[in-house]
């Protein structure tokens, strides 16, 4: 098919990324992808994280209306295994089919009140049951219905919706909406389906998940991948995101979840990929969002807990999630719907609060955001074109976003304006970073910070003396 218009040719794409793969070794070149265009910085001029704070969120994984995914999903990944796997024996027969709404409600409500956001996944077809823009055979309409209202209302406040591909079991022919016959790892979404297909197809088939949810009423930013999905095929699935998600829901910057660092010195910064036409109408980009953590909280398939302590200690002094947040980067955690639930004893939702409580009590300057806010910042934050002279910085944005914040270092004098839309605003002076939001500034030292609400397009901010 025809190349389109600011996307880089398949050619192309296809030796650039062999010469990435090759410079970055085997250890990184999971990571290797292709980052695109990137715009124009002056020294002196530095974009922090918004508002000067770290962000943080939670990952949940396997959630979807009403069914309890694990005990659905164990006895197919047994017969993709053959049998052979001693990790899907467990007494799945003994948990419940279902996850109430009544939890949701609970969990959504706890969200609210502790201002606590991420993504939550809406898996569209989950184990095969039924489509959640049809029916779930085993529960009425009603139920259905009222469950999708549910998440609409309640969860969609603090969460964005991701679809976990289209069952999280078994991998569906597209043309005719039903699983294919073979049984084996070859077809099942989690494992190698995605190897050695193209960005066209594979972007067909998230495509496929996304349509089910937009019938349903949720809208989708990103996508989350169930276990191995596109691990062997990374630029395919990169490419593939910006691609369904921009067709499906028309989404500025789309966004997927599939790495996870849960140990060691690796960056867990969002990567904002193949990006091109940022001189353009149609700027385009697609990021790929981190996780941090293990999921620590029960898993998917109700495994004993590891804990609170893995992610922030009593003492509150150690734990990956201080580690992470002490270098500045996103603290986006990971964990399963069904480990919270955990067969109606709730612990992975106790190890929630818990963590939560924690890092209020640690941390001051946190700021939690969806993972759709997360990337739009980034995008923002990599690819703003800032060119300064002497007072005044130029600004040209593909993206708009709502809490942009940067520092002019050398400008210990002059009040900030923002010149924007043919008018211009003088900012409001606040004590100290901790009080930065939109339309405010702080000075320390020889260093000028400022929050603004970033328009797309040109703009400028400059220090009136």
């Amino acid at each position: 098919m025809p190349t389109r218009p600011g996307l880089i040719s398949r050619r192309a794409f296809a030796r650039s990324t062999a010469q990435l793969l090759a410079a970055a070794g085997t250890a990184s070149g999971l990571r290797a992808q292709i980052p695109g265009e990137r715009p124009v910085r002056d020294d002196g001029v530095t974009v922090l994280n918004p508002r000067g704070r770290v962000p943080v969120g939670f990952i949940i994984d396997d959630s979807t209306a009403l069914v309890n995914l694990n005990r659905i999903a164990m006895p197919q990944f047994d017969t993709a295994f053959a049998g052979a796997n001693p990790s899907y024996h467990k007494p799945w027969r003994e948990w419940p089919t279902e996850i109430p709404d009544s939890f949701v409600r609970k969990f959504a409500e706890w969200s609210t009140e502790e201002g606590v956001k991420g993504k939550y996944s809406m898996v569209p077809f989950p184990a095969c049951v039924g489509r959640l823009d049809r029916i779930l055979p085993g529960w009425t309409q009603r139920e259905l219905s009222d469950s999708l209202d549910l998440v609409r209302t309640a969860i969609m406040r603090n969460w964005d919706i991701h679809p976990e591909m289209i069952t999280h079991t078994r991998v569906i022919d597209t043309k005719t909406g039903h699983p294919y016959p073979d049984h084996s790892l070859r077809f099942m979404e989690n494992w190698d389906w995605t190897t050695g297909r193209g960005v066209d197809e594979i972007a067909d088939y998230l495509a496929y998940g996304l349509r089910i949810l937009k019938n349903a009423g949720l809208p989708c930013e990103g996508v989350t991948t169930p276990g191995g999905f596109g691990s062997k095929a990374l630029p395919q699935l990169a490419q593939a995101t910006l691609q369904s998600v921009r067709d499906v829901f028309g989404a500025e910057i789309p966004h997927y979840f599939r790495h996870l660092y849960a140990e060691g010195p690796q960056s867990v910064a969002p990567r904002v990929e193949y990006v091109s036409g940022l001189q353009s109408e149609d700027p385009r980009c697609v990021v790929s969002i981190i996780g941090c953590t293990g999921d620590w909280t029960g898993g998917w398939d109700c495994s004993e807990p590891t804990g609170v302590d893995a992610f922030i200690t009593a003492d509150l002094q150690s734990g990956r999630m201080v580690e992470v947040i002490e270098r500045g980067e996103p603290g986006l955690m990971v964990a399963h719907w069904t480990g919270l639930y955990w067969n109606g004893q709730e612990l992975g939702f106790k190890i929630l609060q818990e963590v939560t409580r924690r890092l209020k009590a640690r941390f001051d300057h946190l700021l939690w955001m969806k993972l759709s806010e997360v990337s739009r910042y980034w995008a923002a934050k990599e690819l703003t074109q800032l060119r300064r002279s002497g007072n005044r910085v130029a600004i040209h944005a593909p993206f708009a976003c709502p809490d942009f914040t940067m520092r002019l270092k050398g400008s210990d004098k002059g009040v900030p304006e923002l010149q924007a839309g043919g008018g211009a605003v003088a900012l409001k002076e606040v004590r100290k970073a901790l009080r930065l939001e939109p339309g405010t500034w702080v000075r320390e030292g020889d260093a000028t910070t400022v929050c603004f609400p970033l328009t797309r397009g040109t703009s400028a901010l400059e220090l009136k003396l």
